[in-house]
């Protein structure tokens, strides 16, 4: 993840690395950088107000937030902190990108780009302005 941010160094965007309290300790590098960052644990909410951010990078982090919660929580986190047309791009195996996807258009999503080669998958989608038509009145 914080190659990534590096990568986006020279952009004129503000960058915050998110390191997984399960992974390996990697915010000093991110700090030795110049960059900003933080632990969390995704299988928990994240504190920052909703709608915060524009562009979400996850590598390899769904499927190993699989084995101690459900994706479909961790993945309606992401729908609250993303901009509406903000984009997630995600690297992981083909398995969990084919399940991110499928929640994805369950939210009306938009899949920018999906590419799986070896096992190995890339998931390109944009959140929508998508609202429903009509609303049915509760009694």
């Amino acid at each position: 993840m914080e190659g990534f941010a590096a990568a986006l160094r020279d952009q004129k965007v503000w960058v915050m690395n998110i390191v997984p309290i399960d992974s390996p300790d990697t915010l000093p590098i991110v700090y030795e950088r110049g960059l900003f960052g933080m632990y969390h644990d995704w299988c928990e909410s994240f504190s920052t107000y909703p709608r915060t951010y524009d562009l979400l990078h996850a590598d390899h982090l769904f499927s190993k937030l699989k084995k101690r919660c459900k994706l479909l929580g961790v993945f309606a986190e992401v729908d609250r902190i993303l901009r509406p047309e903000g984009k997630l791009i995600v690297r992981d195996n083909a398995e969990t990108i084919s399940e991110l996807e499928g929640m994805a258009k369950s939210l009306r999503w938009e899949v920018r780009m999906t590419y799986a080669k070896d096992k190995e998958g890339l998931l390109c989608v944009q959140k929508t302005t998508w609202r429903p038509k009509e609303i049915e009145a509760s009694m």
